[in-house]
């Protein structure tokens, strides 16, 4: 491991119908793979990398394939793989762990990468929710209401759980949109300030889900990092053999 880096990405969203030519965009997340397949000794995908995902016992949706082959091919050279669900990829079970041998997680958690102890989560599972959200949340990885929703058929499932994604993110305003993600992003801060007053240990946060690219430096707290996206910005965080993080933007 020692000289190669750690790589935090989320949001890819891959498959969105919102999005123009999305198999394109799947072909570009995998060209940053490659591009970075000689540098990589840890992956961390911090949830929401599929736009809808719903893995049943004996089938799993279609699409995907570039992608999910060349998380295989990483896995395959000695890449170690964590996988975090988020709100649109949680019913992510047990398929690409045996088939690819990444690592999945649900909820936020302790990881130790290049000496340093991290928190990671997708971000939707930490800091004070509304009501209504921690409701569909906990519907969502209810494992009685997985069920019932796995017994309704998948030409049923899909286009309501897709036109649902659709309308949450082309409906509202982008100005509603960044106030949304602003707003969240406070509970994070305000979770990750809490946190590390117990786990005075902990070295960095690293989050998705808002669709916010930084790096927030506080006084007596560990750095709070937001991935952003790969719907508008392309971008991803490294943290190297040192210890330091860097924010990048991935550009052809």
């Amino acid at each position: 491991m020692k000289g190669k880096n750690t790589y935090f990405i989320s949001d890819l969203h891959l498959g969105a119908k919102y999005m123009n030519d999305p198999l394109e965009r799947e072909r570009r997340v995998c060209r940053f793979l490659e591009s970075i397949r000689e540098d990589v000794a840890e992956l961390y995908l911090l949830g929401d990398i599929l736009d809808y995902w719903y893995e049943y016992k004996y089938v799993v949706p279609r699409g995907y394939i570039r992608f999910l082959g060349k998380l295989a091919e990483l896995a395959d050279d000695g890449v170690k793989i964590t996988w975090v669900v988020g709100n649109h990829d949680v019913w992510l079970f047990d398929y690409l762990r045996d088939q690819i041998g990444l690592t999945v997680l649900t909820g936020y958690t302790e990881v130790v990468t290049q000496g340093k102890r991290i928190v990671i989560s997708h971000g939707d599972d930490v800091g004070v929710q509304p009501v209504m959200y921690r409701f569909t949340r906990w519907c969502f990885h209810n494992r009685v209401c997985q069920w019932l929703y796995a017994s309704i058929h998948p030409r049923w499932t899909y286009p309501i759980a897709t036109a649902w994604s659709n309308e949450n993110r082309t409906k509202r305003s982008p100005d509603k949109l960044r106030a949304i993600s602003h707003r969240a992003a406070e509970r994070l801060l305000d979770f990750s300030r809490e946190y590390h007053v117990s786990h005075p240990d902990v070295e960095a946060f690293v989050y998705g889900h808002l669709h916010i690219a930084q790096i927030n430096e506080q006084d007596g707290v560990p750095p709070v990092i937001f991935l952003g996206d790969w719907i508008t910005l392309c971008t991803y965080v490294v943290l190297d053999a040192d210890g330091n993080f860097e924010l990048r933007h991935y550009e052809e």
